[in-house]
């Protein structure tokens, strides 16, 4: 069967982890978004405080699967 994809941007965040957040990201979209298929990790940056990690900052482009007509 054939597949059309959506693809969508999405930043998560976590105090804890790179995975938290990725995880913290995608949870949040499949509460309003059916068909979650695939990500791919754009870009990862961070907050600093007092030295060390404050915060992980993840970008990701996610794909869904389109409603076949």
């Amino acid at each position: 069967m054939d597949h059309a994809y959506k693809t969508i941007e999405l930043t998560g965040s976590s105090t804890e982890t790179v995975e938290d957040a990725i995880n913290q990201a995608i949870a949040r979209s499949n509460e309003t978004i059916d068909k979650l298929r695939w990500f791919e990790v754009e870009q990862i940056r961070g907050h600093i405080e007092n030295g060390s990690v404050g915060l992980f900052q993840v970008t990701l482009k996610v794909g869904f699967s389109l409603d076949e007509s």
